[in-house]
């Protein structure tokens, strides 16, 4: 596999995606980031994706990120002949990835026996909500279930008697996106081994679950749980396992979140406090007796943070190098100069909207890209494109397959 690194690390890796709302996409996104060459396939009523967020004329603006660096094409899955054009289609390919429930690519004549027949070390990555197999393989499930099961949500929640309102969700659908990442890392890890030094061409089959990519995040849970029968619980802005590190009120409504949790931290926030006197008093020597004594250690901390603005206890706290920062908004996010020095903030031309869109970069960075290519392209906008390069279709029989509503 030769690389040309100017167009990405992953250049000369073809992927066929036949995925839609969140995880299979945002997983071929990283891909197609990463410089592969990503054909989505869609419905000719396009990916629902295309209609969520915040819209201008009927159009997606998220789309514009999600769609990226992909070339999408439109296939009537329950056609033969578009199946058919999947089979051939994925004989090209090196990784084809979809999040179906399981064995509903089977019922479309897609199951992976039939394509790897023309291409049998073709890479395919299952993401579903349960995985291929078990006793809840056939329900129904989206990230936020993924979240639930993987014991997330309870732990994103408020400190216990702290609220009556339902738990809290992260804020994005973290659990489609965690489960996108791992099947990039299968994926990846697959390539190398067909690629590696021992020619090993087997099929690799990829199958990740949103619940057990969830649960995989839980750091201790589970072994607490297994030895001491401890049932881990929410701590609202804090972490259960380290103090202080909590978010703290100002003078002027803000929070600004402090992390001071080792020894020398905690000394140089209570040398800012004058509060030296605490350093190594009881309830406060060493992290599991600030953990203990987090309620009142953190009302302490308030009292003195209500006492600045946001703006000048940030000041205060970046001069004496204790970790520390403001709750981003987006457009916080949008004008921070580390942000833009890094290209994480891109302004991306999109015809769609007649101008530019602002984009989140590439991460990885790999030998300084971080470049996006194009935005998410319109519905069907490289069918024509595909078929005529890899299927060496004519006009007129791309035609024909319009006109029969299989493209």
């Amino acid at each position: 596999m030769t690389i040309n690194r100017r167009l990405g690390v992953l250049h000369g890796v073809r992927v066929l995606e036949i995925g839609h709302f969140v995880a299979a996409p945002f997983a071929a996104r990283i891909l197609a980031d990463l410089g592969a060459d990503v054909i989505k396939v869609e419905p000719p009523g396009g990916d629902p994706v295309r209609q969520w967020g915040e819209q201008i004329d009927g159009k997606s603006l998220w789309w514009s990120v999600h769609g990226r660096n992909k070339r999408c094409i439109t296939l009537n899955l329950k056609t033969e002949r578009a199946q058919s054009i999947v089979h051939a289609l994925a004989a090209q390919c090196d990784v084809l990835i979809e999040n179906f429930r399981p064995g509903q690519i089977d019922k479309l004549g897609l199951s992976p026996e039939t394509l790897r027949r023309d291409r049998p070390d073709l890479i395919i990555a299952h993401i579903s909500g349960y995985g291929q197999s078990g006793p809840y393989r056939d329900r129904a499930a989206f990230g936020a279930i993924g979240e639930a099961i993987g014991g997330l949500r309870h732990l994103t929640n408020h400190r216990p008697g702290a609220s009556d309102l339902p738990p809290v969700r992260a804020g994005v659908s973290i659990g489609d996106s965690i489960s996108g990442l791992y099947a990039v890392i299968g994926i990846l890890a697959a390539l190398w081994r067909r690629e590696g030094r021992d020619g090993d061409r087997s099929a690799h089959t990829i199958d990740v679950a949103l619940t057990e990519s969830v649960l995989s995040l839980m750091e201790g849970m589970l072994p607490e749980y297994g030895a001491l029968a401890k049932i881990k619980q929410p701590t609202g802005g804090g972490i259960a396992t380290a103090a202080p590190s909590d978010a703290y009120p100002t003078a002027d409504g803000g929070w600004v979140l402090i992390a001071a949790n080792s020894e020398p931290l905690f000394a140089k926030l209570m040398g800012l406090m004058g509060r030296e006197e605490l350093v190594g008093a009881q309830g406060f020597r060493g992290n599991q007796e600030r953990v203990e004594n987090v309620a009142a250690m953190d009302a302490l901390i308030a009292d003195w943070t209500r006492s600045y603005g946001t703006s000048a206890l940030i000041d205060k706290l970046t001069q004496a190098d204790i970790p520390n920062s403001k709750v981003y908004t987006a457009a916080d996010c949008a004008s921070d100069p580390q942000y833009l020095h890094r290209g994480m903030i891109q302004s991306v031309d999109d015809p769609a909207f007649d101008g530019p869109v602002t984009h989140v970069g590439i991460v990885p960075r790999i030998d300084g890209e971080n470049g996006v290519r194009w935005p998410g392209p319109p519905l069907g906008a490289h069918t024509r494109e595909v078929l005529h390069e890899l299927l060496a279709m004519n006009d007129a029989a791309i035609d024909a397959l319009r006109a029969d509503g299989v493209v």
